[in-house]
């Protein structure tokens, strides 16, 4: 009922329309980035630094964050995505190899301007919802992502191949002035902005501190943190669990569908599994059904593929979903973008090293190592956040007793 009654709200309609056009256009971008760059350079090295380039934006989010706290959410939405949407036409002048430059510099634009999109929407969510909605919407946004995922990388590499890179950086230029234009039709009051203050430092790194400070978001990190430092390995293991089974390397793409059609599933269920368990319980238990899914990567059979691929999606959003759902409720509205944008940094690291920790390991073991690695690691961080208790839980069983 709940679901329903999100769904009724036309802010809530207007607001997924607009995100639904401009995630479409990202999925098709930034796979076109990467083929881009490799078909002008002839280099998989250069072509796999694009994806750094956009993740390294992690890193300087919190300055972002501040930025979200500081001033209004929704015009400060609507000028990112026109600003993105000028920034795409810059591909327009990429010609050749000498002009690569330009495509790292788009990249590194796209990731900035994606994150203070995302930690403004966050802070806009939460000032839009009542708490026990936000469970619902985060997981409405996570299954339109992860459908468009199945889709739209496809779109982008098919219109690649047929016309070239301008005439898809033209599509994902209008995609933001089309998400931009719903988000300026949208009735929404603004939240109070954050007071500013005069230690800069203090400011910026408060996002962090109010993670730190609360126990449940502290443990939480811990958890979800120790997760992200073998979850990358699944990045390029993919490749090689592809090979084991028989199929060529483009056989990913199929892999990566399934694993959509799990994360559309966990997406959709994320509110009402919310209600029932609380975020933190299913925050570990989406953590417990990647490492599920991780396990039965040992088993070199297609089918039993297929199946892992389908629980490690649901798991991986339901953890997504649950854990943006307890920032947002245990975080005050004017810290919102500050605390958004210190969790991204804080799972980027990690992420991040276990992407190329995991690209080095491959060469040297076999694949299945890893995926050991992976599995220990998951279920040791899912045996940690299944047995964290809420203050509030706590407070219960001593009353209890």
């Amino acid at each position: 009922m709940t679901m329903k009654t999100l769904l009724r709200r036309s802010d809530v309609r207007l607001l997924l329309t607009g995100q639904a056009l401009s995630m479409f256009g990202d999925w098709m971008m930034i796979i076109v980035l990467g083929i881009w760059t490799k078909e002008l350079t002839g280099s998989n090295g250069a072509a796999g630094l694009v994806f750094f380039v956009f993740a390294l934006a992690g890193l300087v989010s919190p300055v972002g964050g501040l930025v979200v706290d500081r001033f209004a959410k929704r015009p400060l939405m609507i000028g990112s995505h026109l600003t993105l949407a000028g920034v795409m036409l810059l591909l327009l002048f990429v010609h050749d190899r000498s002009d690569v430059w330009i495509i790292y510099v788009v990249t590194a634009l796209y990731g900035l301007g994606g994150d203070l999109f995302a930690a403004a929407r966050s802070s806009m969510l939460k000032a839009m919802l009542p708490d026990e909605l936000l469970g619902d919407a985060n997981g409405v946004l996570q299954s339109v992502r992860e459908g468009l995922r199945i889709v739209a990388p496809l779109a982008g590499a098919g219109i690649y191949a047929a016309t070239g890179g301008a005439t898809v950086a033209v599509i994902d230029a209008v995609t933001f002035v089309l998400s931009a234009s719903t988000l300026i039709a949208l009735r929404f009051a603004e939240p109070p902005v954050a007071a500013k203050e005069h230690h800069l430092l203090r400011e910026i790194s408060a996002g962090v501190a109010h993670i730190w400070r609360t126990q449940v978001l502290r443990e939480l990190t811990y958890g979800v943190a120790a997760t992200m430092l073998v979850i990358g390995f699944s990045e390029t293991l993919l490749f090689a669990l592809t090979q084991a089974i028989g199929r060529t390397a483009s056989f990913v793409g199929v892999l990566g569908s399934f694993q959509g059609v799990g994360a559309i599933a966990g997406g959709v269920t994320a509110g009402l599994l919310i209600r029932r368990i609380g975020d933190v319980r299913l925050t570990g238990l989406g953590v417990l059904f990647f490492a599920i899914g991780d396990g039965l990567f040992l088993v070199p059979s297609l089918p039993v593929i297929l199946v892992a691929m389908v629980v490690a999606g649901a798991g991986i959003v339901w953890a997504v979903v649950a854990l943006s759902t307890a920032y947002q409720r245990r975080s005050p509205q004017t810290m919102q973008g500050r605390v958004n944008a210190a969790a991204n940094m804080l799972f980027s690291v990690p992420q991040t090293v276990s992407i190329a920790a995991g690209a080095a390991l491959i060469t040297i073991v076999d694949y299945r190592v890893e995926v050991l690695v992976m599995l220990v690691g998951t279920l040791v961080a899912a045996v940690y956040l299944l047995t964290r208790r809420t203050p509030e839980e706590t407070l219960e069983l001593s009353l209890a007793a």
